[in-house]
């Protein structure tokens, strides 16, 4: 089970900075000054910290909106105690100076540190290095050297600083306060120990709850957001309450039915559990307060398992919201814009949510005017997805005796009755015949993940919740048509990234090592589907299989044989995709080299690969020489027949 802990925070005591306001104030244009308390190690980042952090600025659009992180403060006597982010707020305080496009209030102090201080005061005499209006002596030469970055930096004839400065005025910092009378040492050690921090999803959580009136509300809100957070295992397993009435109640007396889509249903929540929300108070922090789920997950074998989500929480929450807007019918106000992005990138996770609100229209009213429907309809749907997610999507399952895990799409059963109702699970069943639909499942959405390597571009997972949320109520009588709906993003992939482009036009497919993972997954796929139970292909699963080799080399080992001049050592009929461990070793030798040296390897890889290999064989010419001839084009033929076959082409 996970055991990642959260701050809970009170949404009253987060503010939205910006690093430049729109009428040109920054940061530190206020009568507030932020201090550096002593307890706090001086300035220390290093240049790779300082070019991360202008790089992303960089890297933002024109029209959104960045979150670069948290600055936790303590107010006391006029000033903000910084607890922690302190290392970037000094930075940001270094660029604006540096930037010299204004000037920069005073307002950022280190208590008791003497020469931080007297460095910041001299910026422009560091940058300039006029060495006879500083005391060498009394520069902190950490500061020193953050200047000499920025001004590295800044003065690259590559660097446009006036575009730079219009993204850093989009640039937001959530300050967040901490109560009154916080043991601040004790906060500080614990967070820096412990490494709590704030995400953006922690943010996000604490902005969706202040759109709620009700302190009931608030807390139903809380646990629902805690279980769903929690992306191992599946989500019914992580509601306690006395003799199970939560999971009961939310999830049937099998746990296994889909939440209730209307918040009156959730309105006891509260009363029966008992558990607080997971995110931890600063109080909870301070005393150690903090528990782990230890609760074992038992299969009907009895064997202790762990399930392991191809996604994190942040990216869960973006294929949500993808999928709430889509079934929603929730749009921008100016119909030609989009109202979030398409990448499913987390920094912009609160980006995405803002413009929503902003922006978005929901049942015939503006988000904005109507956030408390927003916010409980969303934390709902947050739920029911999750469910479908876990019944429906592809997980890595861990037991006793497998240590690499397996892909698994199995449901959750219970056993017994009452306080002692004990969960197993079993495969996820799709019809008739649910073993053959099951495993076809499994495969197509493994080759799926494994083509798709970055959390950003997992389109699929949230075309197939879309599909899930919209067929719901009649799910039960649909969901035999999932191995086709899953198939069918596989095959549009496909032709969009490989038939249809113009480089194989007139049958001619010769994309290298540029032709899409996705292609060879999927290739492999109806390899194993024609013959799964062929002795040669039992045994196949994807893996993470990220690098296309050549079956005939590019570059063959001097002296062994002819290089391949006329293009054809790039058609698809020489292309293999294998780990990229057996890449350097694999690549420069001739076809029947690999086939003898790499017998492990290809009994273990692609099945277009093992197919490869079988045909690699000498009749009249050597088998490189034949491979190169004949072979190629003939296995060439047959795998793109079948993929046009299954592709409708």
């Amino acid at each position: 089970m996970g055991c990642n802990v959260a701050v809970k925070i009170n949404s009253n005591s987060i503010t939205e900075l910006r690093i430049i306001e729109a009428n040109g104030n920054d940061i530190f244009d206020t009568d507030i000054v932020y201090e550096i308390p002593l307890y706090q190690r001086a300035y220390a980042w290093e240049e790779k910290h300082i070019c991360q952090l202008v790089e992303d600025i960089n890297d933002i659009s024109k029209s959104e909106k960045y979150y670069i992180g948290t600055l936790i403060v303590s107010e006391h006597d006029g000033k903000f105690e910084v607890i922690d982010g302190q290392q970037r707020l000094t930075t940001l305080f270094l660029l604006l100076n540096c930037l010299d496009f204004k000037e920069v209030k005073n307002t950022l102090v280190f208590a008791c540190r003497k020469k931080s201080n007297y460095s910041l005061g001299k910026i422009k005499e560091l940058l300039i290095d006029e060495r006879s209006k500083f005391d060498l002596n009394e520069i902190e030469q950490n500061i020193f050297n953050g200047v000499k970055i920025l001004k590295k930096i800044l003065n690259n004839p590559d660097f446009d600083k006036e575009t730079f400065i219009k993204k850093l005025s989009r640039v937001v910092i959530y300050r967040i306060e901490v109560p009154k009378h916080t043991d601040l040492n004790r906060y500080f050690e614990i967070m820096n120990t412990r490494g709590e921090q704030l995400e953006q999803h922690d943010i996000l959580k604490a902005v969706l709850m202040s759109y709620l009136r009700k302190n009931t509300d608030k807390e139903i809100f809380a646990q629902i957001w805690d279980a769903c957070s929690d992306m191992d295992g599946y989500v019914q397993m992580h509601f306690k309450s006395r003799g199970n009435y939560i999971r009961n109640n939310l999830f049937g007396s099998k746990w296994d039915k889909t939440p209730p889509i209307k918040w009156k249903s959730y309105a006891e929540l509260s009363k029966f559990s008992e558990q607080t929300s997971s995110g931890k108070t600063i109080n909870d922090i301070l005393a150690g307060n903090i528990d782990f789920d230890d609760e074992i997950e038992l299969t009907d074998d009895d064997v202790r398992v762990r399930f392991e989500s191809v996604v994190e929480f942040p990216f869960f929450l973006l294929h949500a919201l993808k999928v709430f807007i889509k079934s929603q019918g929730i749009h921008h106000k100016d119909s030609e814009k989009k109202l979030i992005d398409e990448l499913l990138d987390d920094k912009k996770l609160l980006d995405n949510f803002d413009r929503v609100v902003d922006f978005g229209m929901y049942k015939g009213h503006s988000v904005k005017e109507n956030r408390e429907t927003f916010a409980k309809d969303f934390i709902i749907h947050l739920l029911r997805t999750r469910f479908l997610f876990d019944m429906y999507i592809i997980k890595r399952e861990f037991s006793s005796d497998n240590n690499d895990g397996e892909w698994s799409l199995k449901n959750l059963n219970t056993s017994g009755g009452g306080s002692k109702k004990k969960p197993y699970y079993t495969k996820t069943k799709f019809g008739r015949n649910n073993e053959i639909a099951n495993k076809n499942i499994i495969m197509i959405q493994s080759a799926l993940r494994v083509s798709y390597t970055s959390p950003k571009v997992m389109h699929w997972i949230t075309n197939l919740l879309l599909w899930l949320s919209e067929n719901e109520p009649k799910l039960e009588n649909m969901i035999s048509q999932y191995d086709y709906v899953t198939e069918s993003i596989a095959i549009d992939a496909v032709k969009q990234n490989f038939f249809e482009l113009p480089e194989c036009d007139n049958d001619t497919y010769r994309l290298g090592v540029n032709t899409p993972h996705i292609v060879f997954n999927y290739l492999d796929y109806l390899i194993w589907k024609k013959d799964p139970d062929n002795d040669n292909f039992k045994n196949f699963k994807f893996e993470f299989r990220n690098s296309v080799e050549h079956w005939y080399p590019q570059n063959p080992s001097e002296g062994m044989f002819d290089k391949w001049t006329d293009g054809g050592v790039d058609r698809f009929g020489n292309l293999c995709i294998i780990q990229r461990t057996v890449n350097s070793k694999f690549s420069n030798m001739a076809p029947e080299a690999k086939k003898t040296s790499f017998v492990d390897t290809i009994k273990k890889g692609s099945l277009k690969l093992r197919l490869m290999s079988a045909l690699t064989a000498s009749n009249d010419k050597s088998a490189s020489q034949n491979w190169k001839d004949e072979q190629c084009a003939k296995h060439e033929a047959e795998m793109i027949d079948l993929l046009k076959q299954a592709c409708g082409i």
